[in-house]
């Protein structure tokens, strides 16, 4: 393990005190900061949820997935330990020592035959970073990505300079524009959809938000199809339903009754019911004659008669 110098002592102790972890938690994660040279670690502490990886810009992820307090604690000692790694010399230097990258891990050799590799401090397994060239899974046109991170079946890179996101799921590779977002640092949800997100100075954005644009450089074909694959976090359109048969017009409403819709005869009334009323009023009389009826009795009965005339 390399050796603290006196202000490597006193910088893991003060943060230790203020970021409240232990100074042998703080110690592990500024080897593993270190072993990335400030913009990637892997590490495995209890005191950081077990195993996970950390990213300058990009993804963090600890074995404790779901505790975002946690995770937010961790990234924010990794940051601070990374601006202390760039402006001074915290380890000391031996004597003959030679150091080369290795995709973000870190080889030395003291002396000869003796020959040491790490991934961060107390990691094991492999690293979720792509370190080569050479598998470069976006379109060659993006370049060198700027911070790249994955987990299980999704990975992504990021590109600050082109302004473009590189999203693969299970292999189909989508690009997006970030546009006027300065990336702050990306997270994955657990959920079934695995969606990532991303802070800038906008807030918490959803990379399914963004708009999914072809290469950066139409006449360079890119290392995976994607401009012809739908974009993965849009559900696929629906077909429109079948137009609704038109109502039945309504039935004709039913035909008045005649004598209701006829206007009155300003006439008197036809020849026939002329009839029966004068018949009517003969009757009466008869009536009246045999003393049935009272004379005020006729004389009601027949003005009332003669009224329909």
């Amino acid at each position: 393990m390399q050796q603290l110098t006196d202000e490597g002592r006193r910088v893991v102790d003060d943060v230790a005190r203020r970021h409240g972890f232990s100074s042998d938690a703080v110690l592990c994660m500024l080897l593993a900061v270190s072993a990335g040279y400030g913009n990637q670690a892997q590490f495995n502490h209890p005191e950081f949820g077990g195993m996970g990886q950390w990213s300058m810009g990009g993804m963090t992820m600890i074995g404790d997935m779901f505790n975002n307090y946690l995770k937010g604690r961790v990234d924010s000692l990794c940051q601070e330990l990374a601006s202390h790694i760039q402006g001074q010399p915290l380890f000391q230097v031996p004597a003959q020592s030679q150091s080369q990258s290795q995709g973000g891990g870190w080889q030395g050799q003291t002396g000869g035959s003796h020959q040491q590799q790490s991934n961060g401090y107390g990691g094991t397994g492999s690293s979720l970073f792509v370190p080569s060239a050479s598998s470069n899974w976006w379109p060659a046109d993006l370049g060198m990505a700027g911070s790249t991170g994955g987990q299980n079946n999704l990975r992504y890179a990021y590109f600050p300079a082109a302004r473009r996101l590189a999203v693969d799921i299970n292999g189909q590779v989508s690009v997006y524009d970030t546009g006027q977002h300065q990336i702050g640092g990306f997270s994955q949800q657990q959920s079934g959809d695995q969606s990532i997100t991303f802070t800038s100075q906008f807030g918490l954005v959803r990379v399914a938000d963004l708009p999914r644009i072809n290469p950066v450089n139409p006449g360079a074909a890119p290392q995976q199809p994607y401009a012809s694959q739908p974009d993965p976090w849009v559900p696929p359109a629906q077909s429109a339903p079948a137009p609704m048969p038109a109502p039945p017009p309504p039935p004709p409403p039913p035909m008045a009754n005649s004598m209701a819709s006829s206007p009155p005869n300003p006439f008197g009334p036809p020849p026939a019911q002329h009839d029966e009323i004068v018949s009517l009023i003969e009757k009466l009389a008869e009536l009246h004659k045999k003393c049935i009826l009272t004379d005020s009795e006729y004389e009601a009965k027949k003005a009332e008669l003669l009224s329909r005339l």
